[in-house]
């Protein structure tokens, strides 16, 4: 199958090409036609999956089909995403697939000034990505309307959920047209997830793409069982006397990364942390030391870690289990990728034995225990 067989537009097809795409992700062939019907969607796709283009691809044909009409042009397509990466980046591909078209979209999201999106806004744009909490902001300030959406996208609605964006989420779709088309997608099923959806979709197709709950067969796992204060200075011992030197470490919390940060700094080890209340500018220049090597550690919440795509991942740690066992597979799928091995390691305090029998149970296997004390 070719992107040619969903009678796409020569202005789509041309950008797809130009993006150096040729053949549709399992998704994009399931849900592209769906989506072009005019169908509401439920979707259980991750990052990497090419989920974006899948649902970017049809709705900016069908809004290309209306010719925009004067300067004030409403917005008609909006979509929502939990994270100012996450939305930044369905932006670019907004732009990149829509290069041909005669469409004007907007990006919005917290951590930066207003005044800029405000004037954006007030030109008149038929696309809205954005972030729950800035969007409110704009609706509540009367930047813009969404009486006229077409379309609306719930991108992660797991982790808008997870982080407590829901009653945002609803108070935002009180402001849209009954009569719309929605899309949610969402890394699994859940039954929270299936809970919102009945309230905002209506008869749904489901798409389900999510990797079956299997962790990498090239990642090899292991637990160590110890008291919470043991934790740093086990980590600490392990990267130095492995060389370990790029390992990504995952907490529950900011302050938790915050704090874990800073201690293995004053091991001696270079460390950055990057969590939801760090500035674009600082979780990149994170990401990109890390990248390259100037970084050894880099300490990360789940959301923060939604999305980092870094090659050859070696090390994988777990200082705090998830709450949600499934996190446990995304966490650890960040390394032995593509056929190189990889090393996940998992340090559980007494507390922590719940959730460890939940992420087994998960596996439907137990994970090596290892000696802390070797």
């Amino acid at each position: 199958m070719t992107f040619d067989d969903f009678g796409l537009t020569t202005e789509l097809l041309d950008a797809v090409k130009a993006s150096g795409y040729t053949t549709p992700t399992s998704i994009q062939q399931q849900a592209i036609p769906e989506v072009l019907d005019g169908k509401d969607l439920l979707g259980a796709a991750q990052t990497g999956t090419g989920k974006t283009a899948a649902f970017t691809l049809p709705l900016l044909q069908r809004l290309a089909a209306v010719e925009p009409q004067g300067k004030r042009r409403p917005v008609r397509l909006l979509i929502i995403a939990p994270t100012r990466e996450l939305a930044a980046q369905i932006h670019d591909s907004v732009k990149q697939y829509g290069s041909n078209l005669r469409l004007r979209s907007a990006v919005i999201f917290g951590g930066v000034g207003m005044q800029p999106q405000i004037d954006r806004l007030r030109k008149g744009v038929d696309i809205v990505i954005a972030t729950p909490g800035r969007l409110l902001d704009h609706l509540q300030r009367d930047n813009l309307r969404l009486d006229r959406v077409e379309s609306v996208v719930l991108d992660e609605a797991d982790r808008m959920l997870d982080m407590g964006f829901i009653h945002d989420i609803r108070k935002v779709m009180k402001k849209l047209p009954a009569e719309r088309q929605t899309l949610m997608f969402s890394a699994t099923f859940s039954r929270e997830i299936r809970q919102l959806a009945s309230g905002m979709l209506k008869n749904p197709v489901e798409i389900d793409v999510a990797p079956k709950h299997s962790a990498a067969d090239t990642v090899a796992q292991s637990v160590y069982r110890l008291d919470k204060a043991e934790k740093r200075p086990l980590l600490s011992r392990l990267i130095r006397e492995g060389d370990w030197q790029q390992v990504l470490v995952f907490t529950r919390t900011k302050h938790g990364a915050n704090n874990l940060s800073k201690q293995l700094d004053k091991d001696g080890l270079s460390t950055a942390a990057i969590h939801g209340n760090k500035s674009q500018t600082a979780r990149t220049k994170a990401l990109d030391g890390f990248k390259n090597g100037r970084v050894r550690v880099l300490v990360a919440t789940d959301i923060a870690a939604r999305g980092l795509d870094i090659d050859q991942l070696p090390h994988v740690v777990n200082f705090d289990l998830p709450h949600v066992a499934e996190d446990y597979v995304h966490r650890i799928g960040r390394t032995g990728r593509a056929g190189n091995s990889g090393e996940a390691i998992s340090l559980v305090a007494p507390d922590e034995g719940k959730l460890l029998k939940g992420i087994e149970r998960l596996l439907k296997r137990s994970l090596r225990r290892a000696d802390a004390a070797a």
